[in-house]
């Protein structure tokens, strides 16, 4: 079956997915960390484009990827046209106080320079986000994250918790898709072309709602099986997605240590220090 959403349950064969996952769950973690510290767009513009790079290495889907990217663009450029209905003049707040007006359509609604560099970084800031996510989330199985989140002392039962979820998100998506197909052979129309939004969202809840009340049985049934095999008993457990390190994750040691020690003086200095600004703006 094709994977609709992006979950590998086997690991794939690139550089990306060869690294352990306490290796990518860490470097995930502080990336995070290094994105939400800073609207400086010297900071968010290299990830951005390692974050391209990191994609293609992947060699994903691109066809299944498109439509998570179109929805999060349209999503982030609603968010953006938003703050600036909300106030027009945002940009004099994180760019210093300047007000260079780039055109004005009434009194209220008008666009500044200052608004404008503004509102693109945070997009791209959103972006970025974005796409060091699906990295992440297209280079590890379920398995490895489980082994990742327990590797920075997450308790075991919460990891594994996390693992099946990941697991069972594929197994809905699939039943989902067989019931769809099932119904559409009975008559019931579900073409986009043909029946109506409203038609096709009531049909598709009539679908889900059952889909996730059995979801809740087999989640019943894995923990009475894993109960009948002695499952939280032990202190610590292994796991056995999670190999030896390579060369590589002990470069991507160095890489994210150093980061977070980055982001640490950057939080530090940037909230003691007295700042005329909140943001990098080149025209200041």
């Amino acid at each position: 079956m094709e994977n609709k959403l992006l979950i590998n349950l086997i690991p794939g064969d690139t550089f990306l997915h060869r690294l352990t996952g306490k290796t990518k769950v860490r470097t995930f973690i502080v990336l995070l960390i290094y994105l939400i510290m800073s609207f400086d767009l010297r900071l968010i513009l290299p990830l951005f484009i390692l974050g391209i790079i990191g994609l293609k290495s992947l060699k994903p889907a691109w066809k299944t990827l498109k439509y998570f990217f179109i929805i999060i663009v349209a999503v982030n450029l609603l968010n953006i046209v938003l703050f600036w209905l909300a106030d027009p003049d945002i940009g004099a707040y994180w760019c210093g106080g300047g007000h260079t007006v780039l055109f004005k359509l009434t009194d209220r609604f008008y666009l500044t320079a200052e608004t404008l560099w503004y509102l693109m970084v945070r997009f791209i800031k959103m972006i970025t986000s974005f796409m060091v996510s699906v990295v992440f989330i297209l280079s590890i199985t379920p398995s490895e994250l489980a082994a990742g989140l327990y590797s920075i002392k997450v308790p075991y039962k919460i990891c594994t918790i996390f693992s099946l979820a990941f697991r069972y998100i594929p197994d809905i998506g699939r039943d989902f898709q067989n019931i769809k197909v099932s119904l559409q052979t009975r008559g019931v129309e579900l073409d986009p072309k043909k029946a109506s939004l409203k038609d096709r969202l009531k049909q598709n809840v009539l679908i889900l709602i059952p889909l996730i009340i059995s979801s809740f049985d087999r989640v019943a049934n894995i923990s009475n099986a894993m109960d009948l095999r002695g499952y939280g008993r032990g202190k610590t457990r292994t796991y056995y997605s999670e190999h030896e390190e390579l060369k590589a994750d002990k470069a991507f040691k160095v890489i994210y240590v150093a980061l977070l020690l980055f982001c640490a003086y950057w939080i530090i200095t940037h909230n003691t220090m007295p700042q005329d600004f909140r943001m990098w703006y080149p025209f200041a």
